[in-house]
C-alpha cells in the first residue's frame, strides 16, 4: 500500500517538494486559490511562482484543505511562518492520528518566539515532527541540478521513509536527528543573507561577503547551541551549506531584499514589489529577542533589524559593525 503525501502551500518551495514526492508516491498539493490549483492540474504548471517549469503529471492539486489533509500519511507544511499556526490549526481538524508532519518553513513566530516544530507540536499534538532543509533553491532543484538536503527528526524509521519519499537521482537526502539545530540554521541564514545582499548593493565584493557569511555562521552557531542544537549541524548542509547558497544567489528572496536595501530603496517599497515572502525580514526581530533571552550576541542580526524595522540606512550599519571592539575570533 502506497504512502499518500499532502503538501500544504503552493509557493515555489512547496510546489518543488510536492513535485519531488510525486515522482515517488501519490501526492496532492493544496493551493489556497482555485485558479492556481486548476493550472497545476490542467496544465501542470505553477505560473505564479515557477513560470517556465513543467510539473509531473502525477501531481494533483486542490484548494480544499480537508480533501488534501484527510487521506494524508505524511503532511508537509509549506506555509510561511507568519501564517503557519492558523493553517496548522485548521489542518489539524482533518488529520488522522500519528501522521508525521514535515515543516518547510524557515522562520520564528513573532509573538511566541517559537520555532515551527514547536508551533506544530502545539497545534497538532501527538504527531512526529520533522524538518526538511538545506541549500535548496527551488528552481535549481526542479531543473534537476545536483544538490543535497537534510531531513531532521529523532525517529530513524520515519527519517528513512522521508528520505525515500523526497529523494531523486539529482537530489541526495541526508538524515539528522538535530531538529533544533536544523531549524535555527534555516531561520538565521535568511537574516545573514539580507546583510550579504546589503553589502553587495553598496558595491562591496567577495571579501565582504565571505566575512559576513563566516561571522553569520558564528551567530547562527551560538544561538543554536544555546537552544540545544548540535555543533556538527552548523558545519553541514543545513548550516553553512544553506548559508552559502542563500547569501550568494540572486534566486534568494532575502539576498535580493538586502541588495535593494544596499542600493538605497526603502523596505516597504521592496516588499510591496514581491509576490513571495522574504522570511528574514519577519524573523529578524524575534530571533534578536530570542538571542537576548539566552544572552547570545548577534551583531549582524541586530543591524538587519535596525535597517528593516527601525529605518536605519543600510550604509550606516557597516560602520557600526566594523567599529565594534576588537576580540578573539574564537571568543
Amino acid at each position: 500500500m502506497g504512502i499518500n503525501v499532502a503538501v500544504i502551500g503552493a509557493g515555489s518551495w512547496g510546489t518543488t517538494v510536492a513535485a519531488l514526492a510525486a515522482e515517488n508516491t501519490d501526492t496532492v498539493l493544496w493551493a489556497r486559490r482555485r485558479d492556481l490549483a486548476a493550472a497545476i492540474n490542467d496544465r501542470h504548471v505553477n505560473p505564479d511562482y515557477l513560470p517556465g517549469f513543467t510539473l509531473p503529471e502525477e501531481l494533483r492539486s486542490t484548494n480544499n484543505l480537508k480533501d488534501a489533509v484527510s487521506s494524508a500519511d505524511v503532511l508537509v507544511m509549506a506555509v510561511p511562518s507568519h501564517g503557519y499556526r492558523d493553517v496548522a490549526a485548521e489542518a489539524a481538524q482533518y488529520l488522522r492520528p500519528w501522521v508525521p508532519i514535515v515543516s518547510l518553513a524557515k522562520g520564528i513566530e513573532r509573538s511566541s518566539l517559537k520555532r515551527m516544530s514547536e508551533v506544530t507540536a502545539e497545534e497538532m499534538p501527538g504527531h512526529p515532527v520533522a524538518v526538511l532543509t538545506g541549500p535548496n533553491l527551488a528552481k535549481e532543484i526542479l531543473a534537476g541540478q545536483p544538490a543535497a538536503s537534510v531531513v531532521a527528526i529523532d525517529d530513524d524509521t520515519i527519517a528513512r521513509e522521508l528520505q525515500r519519499i523526497f529523494s531523486r537521482p539529482s537530489l541526495r537526502i541526508y538524515t539528522n536527528p538535530d531538529v533544533v539545530g536544523c531549524e535555527v540554521s534555516g531561520v538565521v541564514k535568511n537574516i545573514i543573507a539580507i546583510a550579504a545582499g546589503m553589502a553587495e548593493g553598496m558595491g562591496f565584493g567577495e571579501n565582504t561577503r565571505a566575512t559576513i557569511i563566516t561571522r553569520g555562521l558564528a551567530e547562527m552557531t551560538r544561538l543554536g547551541l544555546a537552544l540545544g542544537g548540535n555543533a556538527s549541524t552548523f558545519a553541514g548542509l543545513a548550516g553553512i551549506g544553506d548559508l552559502i547558497a542563500t547569501c550568494s544567489s540572486k534566486q534568494s528572496r532575502n539576498n535580493t531584499v538586502g541588495l535593494q536595501l544596499g542600493e538605497g530603496r526603502k523596505i516597504k517599497e521592496i516588499l510591496a514589489s514581491m509576490n513571495m515572502v522574504a522570511e528574514g525580514v519577519k524573523s529578524s526581530p524575534p530571533v534578536l529577542d530570542l538571542a537576548r533571552r539566552y544572552g547570545v550576541e548577534m551583531p549582524i542580526t541586530e543591524q538587519v533589524v535596525a535597517v528593516c524595522h527601525k529605518g536605519r540606512p543600510a550604509r550606516e550599519v557597516l560602520s557600526v559593525l566594523m567599529q565594534r571592539s576588537t576580540k578573539s575570533e574564537l571568543g
